[in-house]
């Protein structure tokens, strides 16, 4: 395999060469080889008037399958592919006399509705805007060419071909469809489907169909009254009466579970047939199909319930129950709605049922497999006649694409003296504490425990064993903690920071000072005492916090308490291991001392129609010179937005602590603190982002260099793990004990990008189910790293996640960053008025604006004293 030549532009750094490290294994990834059209593609641009909104992707869907199959075939033959948006492909060019065509399509038999209008007529207008040569994925392929529009588009184009098909058989997302050939019925008026994702992806020297299972939480089929009442949890249709006490915030509830959906009523129309009309329900009504009245044409009032008795001869069974408010505004009561099957449900999981789609989801990597190989019979792409006009042969015969990958070594492991051994190295992803001591351990003289379970179910014995259960595991580790008398029971409704500060006083009492830790042990389902806890601890008081779950800690086993120490330790300014600086060369040279970032930014998906909620960003970087000890920095900035706005002043933050630790704590001599090296791992942006990446925030930490006169190299890496490549062995000798690949399995070849620096790393043990491998796309290279140099940097990275004795699916400061993001809501006084309740929405523009400012206000900073510490651990 050759790198690209010189003249092929690309986003990111392009590839400088592959890798050789590691013990050579060859594996199975769930792609599979396709050929690439030979004519030329036809590309339109597709407009559907009127919309005054953006139509349901399955609408325009059925719209030009009407236009294909029933308005026009004889223009559409051989069919094109449609995406459901802007993009309609064909193998020929369409007879159009001029460039662009309109024709009149209406959805329905043209039978009238229930008010006596004939169906809808929709215009769609088709243009000719390219001709799409697949000459030019041949030689992206093979190097030759650059990662431009024109690839983009052609890649889109296939994407579209494969998804045909199946998008007119199945219900679909954007880029899975779901079959009910398999399914799990999950009660709250759910039920889970086997989905199927496909994704055009190009190679090295192939294009390739990366295939996976996925799964669709769906909308039980059957009576809309029946599915409200098992979302309720009720078994009487009444329960959905006003009159027989249904509260409004329950009605609210149920209606923000069930806005949205398609739903069926059967009507007579004027020629006295009965007619199916298909709706989307809009809201539920406050008031029972008997006491909501409406005025007719001719003047009369009636009821609901009176209207569908006189005119449809449809006396109501349930008069008392709420109606569906549907899209036209016509109110329909519940017990006339059908839900047809197959509907997927895009909110949120119901927290309570997040384990029953994991169990679903959930599977090793040989079933994983073989669903895979079961869903290619689903995908059927022999007899799709799109993949057959479009020549696309994809090879599912040969079985899953085998790619030569290697397992890299491990980093050795150094721990403190008194350990037996002084240096280990992990095993499948995994090592021990056992006659460890920590690299360097902490002293902790004052503590403090605060209970907030009834003392009667976690009485002063259980506090003392305990306590004596973690004093005797931080011994075994060598952190020093003396014993405490403060033990306090509160109750978690009460004020908890002047809880914790009575505590925190009465500590500084009798020992002079205030406590250096609080412990603090929360009841079943203490999540807002949590929050309180972290908010009033960490930010406002400046005291460490390390809290435990009561049921957790009844004959809690020592493993539990030295899990516990691994986090103590390193909150309150300790080491727990180091990579052994023999085994990371690139961190450690003492030439080139370098600085390693983590950089993540979460946006909140507001649901629609809501804005102004904000989005959370954070930077870690390690201050000393063995790359295990990380301070942060986070904000808070306008909403939907993924590139970090104040990375300058965030690395600024960072660097500044680097020098500083290097200067006072590791003694270096002055003019040898700054950095000549910084590795910027950024995580939670897509490909599509790269670019921005590279013109908004590489700028951004080279300002920060500049305002502190120094001038390091920099490489930025992002680490992407929203895709659907995983590695499956071949045979179990080759398999850790979950049936996974080896952790530090690594491939930069097959799968690879064509022309730019990329590999995939599975750098963790598996557990559960199929590990997922990280994506590494090397944007900016100054340090003009190897394959090999990169891959065994980010392995070792992985290695020095201070909260488990495993290595990690990502390096430690990313995984760091993507805590302090998550931890963003604790910055705020939990008894304060930002709200972060999926429920909050605003109304307008003006609102969104003053509420990210109350977002932006009510962030408060980090307490000085905790700012050198990995609090977040």
């Amino acid at each position: 395999m050759s790198t690209p030549g010189a003249h092929i532009t690309t986003v990111g750094v392009r590839r400088p060469d592959f890798s050789n490290g590691g013990t050579p294994v060859t594996i199975q990834v769930n792609s599979f080889a396709t050929s690439i059209p030979n004519s030329i593609i036809h590309h339109y641009d597709v407009v559907i008037s009127p919309s005054e909104k953006t139509l349901p992707a399955r609408m325009t869907m059925d719209l030009i399958r009407r236009l294909q199959f029933d308005i026009a075939p004889q223009t559409f033959t051989p069919r094109g592919v449609y995406d459901g948006r802007k993009n309609l492909f064909c193998i020929q060019k369409l007879p159009f006399s001029t460039g662009s065509q309109q024709f009149d399509v209406t959805l329905s038999d043209g039978s009238p509705s229930a008010s006596g209008k004939g169906p809808k007529v929709y215009k769609i207008k088709l243009t000719h805007v390219a001709e799409i040569n697949p000459e030019v994925l041949h030689r992206f392929i093979q190097g030759k060419g650059s990662h431009d529009n024109t690839v983009l588009t052609a890649i889109t184009a296939l994407n579209v071909v494969i998804r045909a098909q199946p998008s007119l058989s199945y219900p679909f997302n954007v880029r899975s469809f779901f079959t009910n050939r398999e399914t799990k019925d999950i009660g709250s008026g759910l039920e889970l489907w086997r989905g199927y994702f496909q994704s055009v992806r190009p190679g090295i020297g192939k294009m390739l169909i990366n295939v996976d299972i996925s799964t669709g939480t769906m909308y039980k089929a059957g009576k809309l009254l029946t599915l409200c009442l098992e979302f309720m949890k009720k078994n009487h249709p009444n329960a959905l009466s006003p009159t027989h006490g249904l509260p409004d915030r329950e009605r609210i509830r149920l209606q923000r579970f069930i806005s949205g959906i398609r739903i069926h009523t059967t009507h007579l129309g004027p020629d006295g047939q009965k007619h199916t009309t298909p709706r989307v329900l809009k809201k539920l009504s406050s008031a029972p199909a008997n006491k909501l009245t409406f005025t007719m044409r001719e003047g009369k009032t009636m009821t609901v319930a009176e209207y569908f008795q006189q005119t449809q001869n449809k006396p109501l069974q349930f008069p008392d129950v709420i109606c569906a408010e549907v899209g036209s505004g016509a109110l329909i009561p519940l017990e006339l709605c059908e839900v047809p099957p197959g509907q997927l449900m895009r909110k949120q999981v119901p927290p309570e049922k997040t384990k029953d789609v994991l169990d679903f989801a959930t599977k090793k990597p040989l079933d994983r497999l073989s669903s895979i190989k079961k869903g290619l019979d689903v995908l059927a792409y022999g007899q799709s006649e799109y993949v057959r006009q479009f020549q696309m042969n994809v090879d599912h015969a040969s079985g899953p694409l085998r790619v030569q990958a290697r397992v890299l070594k491990p980093p050795m492991l150094k721990y403190g003296p008194g350990s037996r051994q002084l240096t280990i190295t992990p095993r499948d992803g995994a090592w021990n504490m056992v006659d460890k001591r920590f690299f360097k351990p902490v002293v902790i003289e004052r503590w403090v425990v605060v209970v907030y379970e009834r003392e009667n179910r976690f009485n002063n014995q259980a506090a003392q064993d305990m306590i004596n259960g973690l004093c005797a595991s931080c011994r075994d580790v060598g952190i020093k903690l003396a014993p405490t008398k403060f033990v306090f029971w509160e109750n978690g409704q009460g004020r908890i920071a002047d809880q914790l500060r009575a505590a925190g006083a009465a500590c500084a009492k009798q020992m002079g000072k205030g406590p250096q830790l609080m412990l603090v042990v929360l009841p079943e389902g203490g999540n807002d005492i949590y929050t309180n806890v972290k908010h009033f601890g960490d930010i406002t008081m400046g005291v460490a916090t390390q809290c435990l779950k009561s049921s957790k800690c009844f004959r809690a086993k020592p493993q539990y308490y030295a899990n516990v120490c691994l986090k103590i330790n390193v909150k309150l300014g300790g080491i727990n291991t180091i990579p052994d600086p023999s085994s990371v060369g690139v961190l450690t040279d003492p030439h080139n001392p370098t600085i390693v970032m983590g950089a993540f930014s979460f946006v909140i998906h507001p649901a629609p129609g809501s804005e102004g909620r904000p989005s959370f960003t954070s930077l870690v970087a390690n201050v000393d010179s063995d790359t295990a000890k990380y301070v942060a920095a986070s904000r808070v900035q306008t909403s939907r937005q993924e590139m970090i706005e104040e990375l300058e002043g965030m690395a600024q933050h960072c660097l500044g602590m680097y020098m500083r630790y290097r200067e006072m704590a590791e003694k270096k001599a002055a003019g040898t603190t700054a950095p000549k090296r910084i590795i910027f791992y950024r995580d939670g942006v897509s490909e599509g982002q790269f670019k921005q990446v590279l013109e908004q925030e590489l700028p951004l930490i080279k300002k920060a260099c500049a305002n502190l006169k120094i001038n390091p190299k920099i490489t930025i890496i992002v680490v992407g793990k929203r895709h659907h490549v995983r590695f499956f062995p071949i045979n179990e000798r080759e398999a850790d004990r979950s049936g996974n690949c080896r952790a530090g399995t690594v491939v930069d070849r097959d799968i690879a990008h064509p022309t730019e620096f990329d590999f995939y790393l599975q750098s963790h043990g598996g557990l559960l189910g199929t590990s997922r491998p990280a994506h590494y796309s090397v944007l900016y290279d100054e340090n003009n790293f190897s394959a090999d140099a990169l891959q065994s940097l980010s392995f070792a990275l992985c290695h020095v996640y201070a909260r488990s004795t495993r290595s990690v699916s990502i390096p430690a400061p990313v995984y760091y960053a993507d805590i302090v993001c998550s931890r963003a809501k604790n910055h705020y006084d939990p008894q304060g008025t930002v709200d972060f309740s999926d429920s909050a929405t605003q109304a307008d523009e003006g609102q969104a604006a003053s509420s990210l400012e109350a977002f932006q206000r009510g962030f408060r900073p980090l307490h000085q004293s905790q700012s050198t510490l990995m609090y977040f651990s």
